[in-house]
């Protein structure tokens, strides 16, 4: 019985669409977007579907490249809707990638709703989301909710076999 429509056995997953998935990732990523693309939009809008040749926003994995290294791996059943929040948007429910940045380079101790309205932390979160539209964006479609939750964490494993310190991950609906 088909679990979320997935009509593939674990074993067909392992063994051919999870690495037909990471094969069409490795290849994406020779073709970057700059993630400036979706910056100015504050939702999955026509305008910014379009700059990615879309009529409709799509299930999928992205990954945020900085300097030609993956720095950050994400799921999203909108993914244009996401990095749109990720770019735009100065919450730490939406820009929670910028959140978790900022936190980086200014730990504190601070709940999230405190340190979004301290000014130190501001600023350095909108100096977070400043670098974060500097990267580049590589992204696949994946309609199946269990293969997109499944294969988010094979670019993860990925990037650590080939030495990249870095590479942080989270799911979003």
């Amino acid at each position: 019985m088909p679990i979320d429509n997935c009509l593939h056995t674990f074993e067909q997953l392992a063994a051919t669409v999870l690495p037909a998935h990471l094969k069409r990732l490795k290849a994406a990523l020779h073709s970057p977007i700059p993630a400036a693309t979706f910056v100015g939009f504050k939702s999955a809008t026509r305008e910014a579907l379009a700059k990615v040749h879309r009529k409709t926003d799509f299930p999928g994995c992205y990954v945020c490249i900085d300097e030609a290294r993956p720095v950050y791996v994400g799921n999203s059943r909108g993914v244009v809707k996401r990095l749109v929040q990720h770019l735009n948007f100065e919450s730490h429910y939406t820009a929670s990638l910028v959140y978790r940045m900022a936190s980086e380079d200014y730990p504190h101790e601070m709940k999230r709703d405190q340190a979004m309205k301290d000014d130190q932390f501001r600023s350095v979160f909108l100096s977070a989301q400043g670098r974060l539209r500097q990267t580049s964006v590589s992204f696949v479609e994946i309609n199946n909710d269990i293969e997109l939750y499944v294969f988010e964490v094979l670019p993860c494993i990925w990037t650590q076999i080939l030495g990249i310190p870095f590479a942080r991950t989270e799911s979003a609906a």
